[in-house]
């Protein structure tokens, strides 16, 4: 069974989404396993202080190294095969191969940051893996966690359910991914592709790879460029 477990100062945010819609679902069934860790429980003194004034001044507060490390060796062992990630902007962004790489793994320890950002010691002392879910900063970690976890779960065997569906989204093959249309035929003068209609099978994948391709090239040169090289 894939397993996430989340080390976090507000475990009361979880499953939050992830409790509903095929996650939620999967959670129900069995398909995956969640558990939450409270690093506050491993704080220091009366008021389980955990966080300290950053080394060399400056503004905002650092989670302390006794603190998580404590935290992370309680909910996993040295020996715990699970790649252990911090949710930090300045991490590796994550794209849809690492999510793939994960939802085949055992599953994740994951780590949410709050404050200023997290003891570098204990990023090096444990082993973890930094990672983003884009080019801004939120007020912690949980949010990205809940991303990372989503993105993972719904590749999960059984979660989806028709195991076709996820092949042509978006990034699967380094492309953006195509238009939809549904009833009705026309809406407000808009008329859905006459392709789309024709029961040419050839077509209609002809069509959709190519638009696909157009809206790579237009939104995401980036993505495109690279398939390029």
């Amino acid at each position: 069974m894939w397993q996430a477990t989340v080390l976090t100062l507000y475990p009361q945010m979880f499953p939050g989404p992830l409790g509903e819609s095929l996650s939620g679902e999967g959670l129900a069934r069995g398909l995956w396993q969640l558990d939450t860790h409270d690093i506050r429980a491993h704080g220091r003194g009366r008021h389980r202080a955990v966080d300290d004034t950053p080394a060399g001044g400056g503004a905002g507060m650092v989670l302390r190294a006794d603190v998580l490390s404590a935290a992370i060796d309680a909910a996993a062992p040295a020996d715990d095969p699970r790649p252990r990630l911090l949710m930090s902007p300045r991490g590796r962004p994550l794209d849809q191969a690492r999510v793939r790489a994960l939802a085949a793994g055992p599953g994740a320890v994951i780590v949410c940051g709050r404050f200023e950002g997290v003891d570098e010691r204990v990023i090096e002392g444990r082993g973890l893996e930094e990672v983003s879910i884009g080019d801004y900063v939120l007020s912690g970690g949980e949010i990205a966690a809940m991303v990372l976890m989503d993105a993972c779960v719904r590749l999960l065997p059984g979660v989806m359910g028709k195991e076709a569906s996820g092949e042509e989204e978006s990034f699967e093959g380094g492309l953006l991914e195509y238009p939809h249309y549904t009833r009705p035929r026309e809406w407000e003068g808009r008329a859905i592709p006459d392709v789309l209609l024709s029961g040419n099978h050839a077509a209609i994948a002809r069509w959709r790879r190519e638009e696909a391709e157009r809206l790579t090239r237009a939104r995401r040169p980036d993505l495109w460029q690279r398939r390029k090289t």
